[in-house]
């Protein structure tokens, strides 16, 4: 097929979609751009923007490339910037894959804001915030959430090598004073009355170790018609193959 696939990654940069994009391109051409405000994209005029305001930058983004109609893959953060361009344009946009959809109550989003989840890292003339970004991606791979370093918050996957936790390290600081604006946007964002409007085919996703895979069943019933898959895990080369080969079995469905 020659449709186009648009990805929209997580807290940090599309850096993290790699590994699922080399899979996914085998019979796609798939795109990925930073949301504005992480890693290599410019940051939005606002401080604090809606989904809706990084939304209508990844559009512009994909008119520039005339991608035309396309596909759309969230993970976390990009599953609201998904659900909105889905929303704000139906006529471009066929179906949608939705990997970790959080659905917080107001309690659990207090909380992440509380402790500042997504912090503004400022440089400084001793290199602390070299630390700071470091620690904070490192311990995302440990605890859920990052801060809380409890063992009941202990998260199973372990770390992964040094190389790739300095490559993320570096995402970070490439933008480490405005990255943690589509976050907390997407952590304002009001998924219980968004969600429900979307009208394309939609699969939601998972796996066991994703922080927000309790929240599977309950995006699923939020969205009319969709489908919801448990995920195997993708530490394994050949399981993100499989990953991979769900969703483009999925996307590559006719319309209904």
């Amino acid at each position: 097929s020659d449709r186009n696939l648009s990805l929209l990654h997580a807290i940090f940069t599309g850096f993290s979609l790699e590994p699922l994009m080399r899979h996914l391109a085998a019979g796609r051409r798939v795109v990925a751009f930073d949301t504005m405000g992480n890693g290599d994209s410019t940051p939005t005029r606002t401080e604090r923007p809606t989904i809706a305001d990084l939304a209508d930058g990844h559009m512009r983004a994909m008119d520039a490339l005339g991608l035309g109609v396309v596909d759309l893959y969230g993970y976390h953060t990009g599953t609201a910037i998904s659900t909105e361009i889905a929303i704000a344009r139906p006529d471009r946009v066929r179906r949608l894959v939705l990997e970790g959809v959080s659905v917080f109550d107001p309690t659990d989003r207090a909380n992440l804001f509380d402790n500042d989840h997504a912090p503004d890292i400022a440089p400084d003339l001793s290199g602390t915030h070299l630390l700071a970004a470091w620690s904070m991606v490192r311990d995302a791979h440990l605890f859920w959430p990052w801060w809380d370093r409890r063992a009941s918050a202990r998260r199973p996957l372990g770390l992964p090598d040094a190389a790739t936790l300095t490559r993320e390290t570096i995402e970070v600081l490439k933008a480490s004073q405005t990255y943690h604006r589509s976050y907390n946007a997407a952590l304002r964002y009001p998924k219980r009355e968004r969600l429900p409007l979307i009208t394309q085919p939609v699969l939601v996703a998972a796996g066991p170790s994703d922080q927000l895979f309790g929240y599977l069943e309950t995006a699923r019933d939020l969205i009319p018609g969709a489908r919801a898959t448990a995920l195997p895990e993708p530490t394994e080369e050949r399981n993100r193959g499989a990953i991979a080969a769900e969703f483009l079995a999925f996307l590559g469905e006719a319309s209904r």
